[in-house]
C-alpha cells in the first residue's frame, strides 16, 4: 500500500487550485482493495487538516473536522 497522505498530496498537486478530491480517489490510488484502505485514508486526512494543509468540505460548507461524507482542498489555495 503506497502511503495515504503523499498519494493525497499528489493527487492535489495535479488539480486546479481550489479544486477538491474525495477521500476515495486516495484510497483507489494506494489500493486495490480501496474499501479496505478508507481507515489508513481517514487517519492521514486527519493528520493532514491537523498539520494545516488540508480543509475538509461537504456541498461548499467547510468542515471543522472529518464526518460524514467530505472532499479534501489543499489549505493554502484560497
Amino acid at each position: 500500500m503506497t502511503d495515504p497522505k503523499a498519494a493525497t498530496l499528489a493527487l492535489l498537486e495535479r488539480r486546479a487550485p481550489g479544486a477538491t478530491i474525495c477521500p476515495s480517489e486516495v484510497a483507489r490510488v494506494i489500493a486495490e482493495d480501496w474499501r479496505s484502505a478508507m481507515p489508513a485514508v481517514h487517519e492521514a486526512i486527519d493528520e493532514l487538516v491537523s498539520d494545516g494543509l488540508m480543509q475538509l468540505s461537504w456541498k461548499g460548507q467547510l468542515l471543522g473536522t472529518r464526518s460524514g461524507p467530505y472532499r479534501i482542498r489543499r489549505l493554502d489555495d484560497d
